[in-house]
């Protein structure tokens, strides 16, 4: 089954991808790795969150914003592919968590992200990953992620 089939059968939408926010590109292709930069929660939505996880935002809220982030992940890797049946694997994430100074629980926010990436890539999408909690952020969103995929031609 291609993953486009996968992750309408998962309910999903990927939505465009969001446009870099400084003097970057989306992705940077070398060999069989493709390295996505650091994407938020911003793609098709109406309202972009700002704030800090342990403050406006609970846990679960951090997760649901993991996983939008991830499926803008998704959309830019999609453009520069052309197809997510390209991805052999998902190699890494690095999440930044827009916290406050005693929140502790930065894994269970980027399980919004992994967990995605299992459920569209299968096997394939278990990967290696880190998580830091960060006092400030790009646009003051309340998460930031970076990935690496292994690729085929």
């Amino acid at each position: 089954m291609s993953i486009d089939k996968r992750i309408l059968e998962l309910g999903l939408n990927l939505p465009t991808a969001s446009d870099p926010q400084g003097s970057y590109c989306n992705c940077v292709r070398t060999g069989k790795l493709l390295y996505v930069s650091g994407k938020g929660p911003v793609a098709g939505l109406s309202v972009v969150p700002k704030g800090k996880l342990g403050q406006e935002y609970t846990v679960e809220q951090g997760y649901e914003f993991a996983k939008a982030t991830g499926l803008d992940i998704l959309a830019a890797v999609k453009l520069e592919l052309g197809s997510l049946d390209k991805v052999s694997r998902v190699v890494k994430l690095q999440g930044f968590v827009n916290a406050t100074p005693d929140f502790e629980q930065h894994p269970k926010v980027l399980d919004g992200c992994s967990d995605l990436m299992a459920k569209v890539f299968g096997e394939k999408g278990v990967h290696a990953r880190s998580v830091f909690g960060a006092t400030s952020v790009r646009g003051n969103l309340p998460i930031i992620i970076d990935s690496i995929f292994e690729v085929t031609d």
